[in-house]
């Protein structure tokens, strides 16, 4: 006699429980399950046929695991042979293989072997029945509450079909209470019972998906109940609640259920409902869950998804955390909600996120080397430079200044992105126009480079394409130790203040390289929008970039095309002529040749009563490099010779970059239509870097001379060798001038 021969003896005992009694004997009885025992499913049919290949059987208490593999039992021509992974060893694991081997070889007939709470066998007892079922010896049905794809070895499950059976739905359970009343055999088909419809749903409803559950407390409720006059016994809705006192919640610490809940309450945070959030955390309190588990993910959860948009959270949750220490449950859950409810309540961001983006890149990137004026200057400053050049953001407006602080590979790249939530929408627009100045900088023109560089070499020109190499790097290091970044800032500011520009204005940034104007106009003109005009198409798409990363900016109508053909274009894209409310340029001007053309043109696309605000560096009223230093070792004749030769770089009335002075703007403007309404010089006060790579710039390569090195003549290379002799480092102060007006077109 086996396992199950004994079995059903016993459940034909008039001592057997219910929920024994009942347990269904073929597939036909069983309730539940359908979408793995369905009519035509894989399970059915296998079972229908004889078939069967190992399995195993998850699932929570009360599903049919058990119930299962006795109606296989019941079906199959094999042998069957059942264990208990509790109480078995290897000894008997051995025994069971032995004689399953000895059936196979002496009659032909196979053995399954059944092993109830499979996951409780050791890697010792897995690893003894593996080979086993991998030869066919034994066909394996498991069962266990716990995930066979972590506690079972993965061995045994690449060999197994794995079936999950899900928690019996309330209907299905209403269905195994009304068998159970109506079975005569079994059950209390001979007694007259009448089970009330509100009692059978309590009972449905709390057994929790368990048949096990649910009949025990039926039985319990039909035993204890007297009959009335009638002889009938009343199952009412208290008696059921009496029966069934608590709901047994599903919940092991190490398993699927530990894990699901928690996932529900952290996801129930994230999503800011406070009802669902207080519902998993009291569930899993009540089921016994650690509550220094549940503060340990708030924690996390008050960095990872809370953030700085409310940056308080995180000392809110900590100070739980102390607290419960202090007082501990059942008084403890005061502070256990507490922190649930700040954070539910609190703005979202994962901006912190952003860390990870960063750490890809370290892990899949080349490790650039750290700038020189990041590295320490304690060790070798004097023989390395180490140090040198670090711009010191406490000496500085705001205590901020723009510098480079990444490797020179990775410039430009953006791994934090402020949310728009909370505190953390404050910082939002503070990091953007911060990263706006730098790659402002970036793109700006050394001031010396407009008149001492050959004509096609302004780097004006060029804009921020054109300074992402290796030289532009270098000179994104020179402009950072001056105040480039700070005057940028205060230029941008004065500009926005002379323009007005409201949130139903049309702006357009007529040279918007380098995005410090467009970006800036985008945040503020939220209702009509901002068009810019670029030289190239790369400017275009950095710009596109950067305005993609920015909260609450609508993007930006960029075209990539010459001054001259922007009218014709906008029009194009518009469907009709456009007009604008304000029009902001910086720096357009450089060496066009037609300068009053470019305002007239200008002056047409403004809008009745619309503002035209320029601003443009004038390189003549300059501070002039060479003519500021002194020369020790060279002749008076000579220095008067260098001096000179610089002033007439600037004043050179064929160079259309130098032969205009800060008067001549506010003429054109004029000219065009227009009224200026003010006129402000502004001053920038820089210094010039001596380096290998500026003395290259300012003299050219070899048979490349620059327009300075060929107004020099004889006395260039003098010039250059005594420079060098002052030292790479050596800085010289110089200023540049910018004129800024404000002007409308009245009529």
């Amino acid at each position: 006699m086996d396992l199950f021969d004994h079995a059903r003896e016993r459940v034909l005992s008039e001592k057997a429980p219910l929920a024994a009694r009942m347990r269904p004997r073929t597939l036909e009885e069983f309730v539940g399950q359908g979408r793995i025992l369905g009519p035509g499913r894989l399970l059915r049919r296998a079972i229908q046929a004889d078939q069967l290949s190992s399995l195993i059987f998850y699932g929570p208490p009360g599903t049919g695991k058990t119930t299962l593999a006795q109606i296989i039992a019941g079906s199959t021509r094999a042998h069957f042979t059942a264990i208990n992974a509790v109480l078995a060893g290897v000894a008997d694991i051995r025994a069971a293989v032995a004689e399953a081997q000895t059936r196979l070889a002496q009659f032909g007939r196979r053995t399954i072997l059944f092993v109830d709470e499979v996951h409780r066998f050791n890697k010792a007892q897995q690893d003894a029945l593996l080979p086993h079922v991998e030869n066919g010896t034994v066909v394996l049905i498991g069962a266990t509450t716990e995930n066979p794809y972590f506690e079972v070895n993965k061995a045994i499950i690449s060999r197994s079909r794995i079936f999950e059976l899900k928690p019996l739905e309330p209907g299905e359970l209403a269905a195994v209470l009304r068998q159970a009343l109506a079975d005569p055999e079994r059950g209390y088909g001979k007694l007259r019972v009448e089970l009330h419809d509100d009692a059978l749903a309590h009972l449905a409803d709390v057994a929790n998906g368990d048949a096990r559950a649910a009949l025990n407390a039926l039985e319990l409720a039909v035993e204890t109940t007297l009959p009335d006059e009638q002889g009938i016994v009343h199952i009412t809705l208290p008696v059921a609640e009496e029966s069934i006192q608590r709901k047994a919640v599903l919940y092991d610490k190490d398993g699927d259920a530990h894990f699901d809940a928690a996932s529900a309450f952290i996801k129930s945070l994230r999503g800011s409902d406070a009802d669902a959030a207080l519902y998993w955390m009291a569930r899993m309190l009540y089921a016994g869950e650690d509550p220094r588990f549940i503060l340990r993910r708030m924690l996390i959860f008050a960095a990872e998804d809370v953030g700085l948009a409310d940056p308080r959270a995180i000392s809110v949750v900590a100070g739980a955390a102390q607290a419960f220490d202090y007082v501990g449950l059942p008084e403890g859950r005061f502070h256990l909600s507490e922190a649930c409810l700040y954070l539910a309540t609190a703005p979202k961001s994962n901006s912190t996120m952003g860390f990870f983006d960063a750490l890809a890149a370290v892990e899949r990137e080349r490790v650039g080397e750290v700038p020189d004026h990041l590295k320490d200057a304690n060790r070798d400053a004097e023989g390395l430079g180490h140090g040198q050049g670090y711009a010191y953001p406490h000496a500085y407006r705001d205590h901020w200044v723009a510098q480079q602080y990444l490797p020179d590979a990775m410039v430009g790249r953006v791994f934090y992105q402020p949310s728009e939530q909370g505190f953390e929408s404050d910082l939002a627009e503070t990091v953007a126009q911060r990263r706006e100045v730098q790659l402002a900088a970036l793109a700006e023109p050394a001031p010396e480079a407009l008149e001492l560089s050959a004509p096609g070499e302004i780097v004006a020109a060029g804009g921020v394409s054109g300074a992402r190499g290796a030289a532009g790097r270098e000179e994104w290091r020179r402009r950072s130790q001056g105040e480039t970044a700070a005057h940028l800032q205060r230029l941008r500011a004065r500009i926005f203040e002379l323009a007005t520009v409201q949130r139903h204005s049309l702006v357009l940034d007529a040279h918007a390289a380098g995005g410090l104007l467009l970006l800036e106009a985008a945040r503020r003109a939220t209702e009509s929008g901002v068009w810019g005009r670029t030289d190239t198409p790369e400017q275009a798409s950095l710009l596109r970039e950067q305005a993609a990363l920015l909260p609450r900016v609508v993007a930006p109508e960029l075209l990539a095309c010459p001054l001259e053909d922007f009218p014709a274009l906008a029009q194009a894209a518009a469907g009709a002529p456009v007009r604008f409310d304000v029009i902001l340029a910086r720096n357009l001007l450089g060496r066009r040749a037609d300068k009053p053309a470019a305002m007239a043109l200008l002056a047409g696309l403004l809008a009745p009563a619309g503002r035209l605000v320029l601003a443009e560096v004038v390189p003549r009223a300059g501070g002039r490099v060479l003519s500021a230093l002194d020369w020790p070792g060279l002749p008076a004749a000579q220095v008067a010779r260098i001096r000179a030769a610089e002033e007439a770089l600037y004043t050179d009335p064929h160079d259309v970059a130098v032969n205009w002075d800060e008067q001549a703007p506010a003429v054109w403007l004029a000219g065009a239509g227009l009224t200026v309404r003010r006129q402000e010089l502004v001053v920038q006060r820089t210094a010039v870097t001596l380096t290998p790579e500026t003395l290259a710039h300012w003299f050219g390569a070899p048979g490349q001379p620059s327009r300075l090195a060929r107004a020099l003549g004889d006395d260039a290379n003098d010039v250059r060798q005594a420079l060098a002799r002052r030292g790479a480092g050596v800085t010289v102060p110089r200023h540049s001038v910018v004129v800024l007006l404000s002007a409308e077109r009245i009529n």
